[in-house]
């Protein structure tokens, strides 16, 4: 399907296509106001909801047949816009946890984790989600779903994905009052503390500096 029959249905909310760019917009525009800090004990729960939002459209993207795009060279989108300051809003919301480790492929077998930052890799996603929406806007819609499709597969899905599996770990340590093998603040050199009461003040001290500032409270 060339270009212009895509851009000529554009307006048709049944479209691929429309779809696909609605999600993608939603998810730029939410993380965007997320990343601005107004609501910081929602941080963790909003991201938790927008990648996961997001990743339905990448697996719309990857279920679909491979996207073709009619030129043999992607047309310049010209420059990328600047992410640093997004980058380094959601470093600051997020510092108790936004170092993670994550297994880079798990179908490579005795692989050791590598380390990633959950603000490092929203500002690469929403790199790579804007450059095929400057397609879109531009009326390339084939290169736009072409490019969304591509670097699902190589970037941004993957990252994405990683992205989800720390938000919902941060949320089951927090909400389930599961403490963190290791976490600073917590002195465990004391003689006279057990393992059990060395247990309750991991949890404990877990949700002061880390539930507390994000907005999340454990179960009782």
């Amino acid at each position: 399907m060339s270009d212009a029959t895509l851009h000529a249905s554009a307006q048709n909310p049944d479209d691929f296509v429309v779809q696909i760019a609605d999600q993608v917009e939603s998810f730029l525009v939410a993380v965007t106001e997320v990343a601005k800090g107004d609501e910081p004990g929602s941080t963790v729960p909003f991201l938790l909801l927008e990648v996961s939002q997001l990743l339905l459209a990448g697996g719309r993207l990857g279920a679909h047949e491979d996207i073709v795009p009619d030129d043999r060279y992607e047309p310049d989108p010209g420059p990328e816009p600047d992410v640093d300051g997004i980058r380094e809003n959601f470093a600051r919301l997020l510092d108790p946890v936004d170092v993670y480790s994550e297994v880079f492929d798990p179908y490579e077998p005795r692989k050791a984790p590598v380390p990633g930052r959950i603000s490092d890799d929203l500002a690469d996603i929403i790199t790579d989600l804007r450059h095929g929406m400057v397609h879109y806007r531009a009326g390339r819609t084939t290169e736009a779903l072409w490019w969304w499709q591509f670097s699902y597969f190589s970037n941004w899905g993957p990252m994405a994905s990683a992205v989800l599996r720390a938000l919902q770990s941060v949320l089951i340590h927090v909400r389930l009052n599961q403490p963190l093998e290791e976490l600073d603040g917590l002195d465990t050199d004391q003689a006279n503390l057990g393992d059990e009461t060395l247990e309750f003040e991991a949890g404990r001290v877990m949700a002061q500096e880390i539930g507390d500032p994000l907005g999340m409270r454990p179960t009782t």
